[in-house]
């Protein structure tokens, strides 16, 4: 087990101008322009952190995610849903099915999926988005690997897209454990690079 870090929150700024920090909280109650739900390709939002946004948001998450599923069809890694943020202090949440342990290619997948919500919410106009550590519940993907994968995914799009109207990028992990597997991934990774 890790040792609790000293300051149990991290943030950079890139010279892109965006910001990424991770924190420990409630994602259904952080202030963001969007939230990152995880999802299931078929938006039934039925357990993890999918279950706490349906039900933070209201019903409308659930009935718009139904629209989305009837007009465009099942979600993937590449193609991400959006809906009204409802009750939550977001304008969208943004549906990502990340991928599930065991599948195959699960790292690329992964890095698709995080990069497919930042694209989505760049095209949306948001400024601010607040993440959680997609795949790493019920899907049993490691959460040391993909706390990499993620600061690999956010460090290249902050490389890559000085023009987005994303300025703020947010991990909100809600355990003390996650937190500390994130802290250790942000500390160890080459931002220089």
């Amino acid at each position: 087990m890790s040792a609790r870090p000293k300051d149990p929150q991290r943030t950079i700024r890139f010279a892109s101008g965006i910001s990424l920090e991770i924190q420990q909280g409630d994602i259904t109650r952080v202030p963001a322009d969007v939230i990152v739900n995880a999802a299931n390709t078929q938006l039934r939002h039925g357990g993890g952190v999918a279950v706490a946004i349906s039900r933070r948001g209201g019903p409308v998450i659930q009935e718009e995610s139904d629209a989305w599923i009837a007009q465009f069809g099942p979600i993937d890694h590449q193609h991400p849903a959006y809906t009204n943020g409802g009750q939550l202090p977001c304008q969208y949440v943004i549906h990502a099915a990340g991928p599930i342990w065991g599948e195959g290619d699960e790292d690329r997948k992964l890095a698709e999926t995080i990069t497919s919500a930042l694209l989505l919410a760049d095209h949306l106009q948001a400024a601010s988005i607040s993440f959680p550590a997609i795949s790493t519940g019920i899907f049993g993907f490691p959460a040391d690997r993909a706390a990499q994968i993620f600061m690999r995914s956010f460090w290249e799009f902050a490389q890559t897209q000085s023009h987005s109207t994303l300025k703020q990028i947010r991990m909100v992990l809600y355990d003390i454990a996650a937190l500390d597997i994130f802290i250790n991934a942000f500390d160890a990774f080459h931002w220089k690079e």
